[in-house]
């Protein structure tokens, strides 16, 4: 599992168990920023009881979230243009065995599970993940500066970066 795939596990709704998962695969992560990142929001939502830690989820993601875990949603919002890029998405993602677990393809959890899956990513992937992880983190932030999930965000800015730049340096050879 890459750093990417660990990453998607916290946009997850906890359980049981689901910490214990995380700290297991953290450990694993290769890139000491990312680690970091992962462990200072497994500290936060660790002190808390499962029910906290859902109810903190569930606010933060789901119900009137504090930002919009979809990145079409986050670069075009509802406009044609985001349909588009998921039908794509979503073709490209049954063709590469990514399943969605209920969620919509351009989701966070099955885009970075897809990144980390896919030799050859949809270019509109490539070109707007860092961006619309950009645009999430700032929501984020300017509605709940101390939000654990915001130490997520920058787990999966910082995969993504690298996830465009191997790109770049595999299209350029």
């Amino acid at each position: 599992m890459g750093d990417a795939s660990i990453v998607a596990i916290a946009f997850r709704y906890p359980r049981e168990g689901s910490l214990e998962e995380l700290n297991s695969d953290v450990a694993a992560i290769e890139h000491a920023g990312t680690q970091r990142s992962m462990k200072n929001f497994m500290a936060q939502v660790g002190s808390r009881p499962l029910d906290e830690w859902e109810e903190l989820h569930t606010e933060t993601l789901d119900l009137s979230p504090k930002f919009a875990p979809y990145v079409g949603h986050a670069v075009w919002g509802e406009n044609y243009r985001r349909g588009a890029f998921m039908a794509d998405l979503a073709r490209s993602m049954a063709e590469n065995g990514i399943e969605l677990y209920g969620e919509l393809p351009d989701h966070l959890d099955p885009i970075l599970r897809y990144i980390d899956t896919c030799s050859e990513p949809l270019s509109d992937v490539v070109e707007v993940l860092p961006q619309a992880l950009m645009r999430m983190s700032k929501e984020l932030r300017a509605t709940d500066k101390k939000n654990p999930y915001r130490h997520v965000l920058d787990a999966a800015q910082t995969v993504a970066e690298e996830f465009v730049e191997t790109r770049r340096k595999a299209v350029s050879r």
